[in-house]
């Protein structure tokens, strides 16, 4: 179980850092970083593949479609639905609302075994814990295209897709524990380099822009490192949570994100949270350390 833990708290690691790459790169576009992080990812999963082709398995057609649909569910559709629910209704609101995505992989992933008893106190404390961030949230501008309750069902079904994908890639692993965390890995970062690709190409710049943009140096090495730790070895931590730990702990677990994202953000700024935040942190905390008590 400590392993699965660790591997949990390491993906929500690498996962915040996420959250700061749009602040070092404010001249791209979401479509375009968010693309050159899952091209590489992509890339990456590939070259690992044809390195050790002789030795690592391949995927059979069905295992291959189920990592298109997961990629999609989790990293191309989930993209492309926060990116257009926070052009109709501004950035505050489907930020708040993607927040809720640990309360609903707790709720849904519940073992049968584990009385709701057991997991409400890391429920309860998760649920403070965000409403004291919402509390501390400033409000956005608003979208660009006015149409705010469009947006607010775009964020909700992207939410939706992100705690679908959770749900599923967990169920997957552990109906296939002859595939190790690190193929699947790479058969999903291959299905995403290609949904990332389609993605650039319908909504991205064209190269001739991106090439005339700043700091180009920049966008290609935060890509490539996004692309290894934020991607690759995320998604192989979180492969090894998934397996090793039930979907309700493991959802716990992605609260560490925001801390971890809250924590790089504050660095960047060279600034202290406030006694909210803090308090809303160790709240997170508390509850991530309450549910790894239920689920003993």
């Amino acid at each position: 179980m400590l392993t699965g833990v660790m591997a949990g708290l390491g993906a929500g690691a690498l996962w915040g850092l996420i959250f700061v790459m749009p602040r070092m790169l404010g001249d791209y576009s979401g479509v375009d970083m968010t693309a050159g992080r899952f091209v590489a990812y992509g890339v990456l999963a590939a070259s690992v593949m044809a390195l050790g082709w002789r030795r690592r398995p391949r995927p059979t057609l069905r295992q291959a479609g189920a990592a298109l649909g997961l990629s999609i569910l989790g990293f191309s559709a989930y993209f492309l639905l926060l990116v257009l629910a926070i052009q109709d209704a501004g950035t505050e609101v489907p930020t708040l609302i993607i927040g809720t995505i640990p309360l609903w992989v707790m709720l849904l992933g519940k073992p049968v075994a584990l009385r709701w008893r057991g997991l409400l106190p890391g429920l309860v404390l998760t649920l403070a814990g965000l409403l004291l961030m919402m509390s501390a949230t400033q409000a956005g501008p608003a979208g660009q295209g006015g149409h705010f309750y469009r947006g607010v069902a775009l964020a909700c079904a992207a939410m939706a897709s992100w705690t679908l994908f959770a749900l599923l890639n967990a169920a997957w692993l552990k109906r296939n524990p002859q595939v190790n965390a690190t193929d699947w890995a790479n058969w999903l970062g291959i299905a995403a380099g290609l949904g990332a690709f389609l993605l650039w190409w319908v909504a991205g710049s064209d190269l001739p822009k991106l090439a005339a943009q700043p700091d180009l140096g920049l966008f290609a090495l935060l890509c490539l490192g996004t692309g290894f730790g934020s991607a690759w070895l995320a998604t192989i931590l979180w492969n090894l949570a998934s397996q090793r730990l039930s979907a309700s702990l493991c959802g716990q677990l992605i609260v560490s994100e925001t801390v971890f994202a809250l924590l790089y953000s504050f660095a960047w700024d060279g600034q202290w949270p406030s006694l909210v935040q803090l308090a809303a942190c160790a709240l997170f905390i508390l509850g991530i350390l309450a549910s790894i008590k239920a689920h003993a």
